[in-house]
């Protein structure tokens, strides 16, 4: 199992577009993928678009992200890499 952190940087945060996105990348992989608010015991799916949008994670929110399975090194690069593009928007 692998612990990423990663910061919203996207002005409109993890809405429901990024959230989107974000969800359709980690289908893509066979390990389990959980997001969790730094510091909050409760640990969402990050598979599930309603458990992301749930995290109403805003600009410079702070997030953990769990990933454990075969996979798990190549999902936790693609997901660095989508928060770090601002998930492909502008701002």
């Amino acid at each position: 199992m692998i612990r990423l952190c990663v910061e919203v940087e996207n002005k409109l945060g993890l809405h429901a577009r990024a959230a989107s996105k974000l969800v359709q990348l980690a289908s893509r992989f066979s390990s389990d993928v959980y997001l969790s608010r730094e510091g909050a015991n409760q640990r969402i799916d990050s598979k599930s678009i309603l458990g992301v949008l749930m995290l109403a994670a805003s600009k410079g929110t702070c997030l953990a992200v769990f990933i454990d399975g075969r996979d798990e090194m190549e999902a936790g690069e693609a997901i660095k890499r989508l928060f770090r593009s601002k998930f492909g928007e502008k701002e």
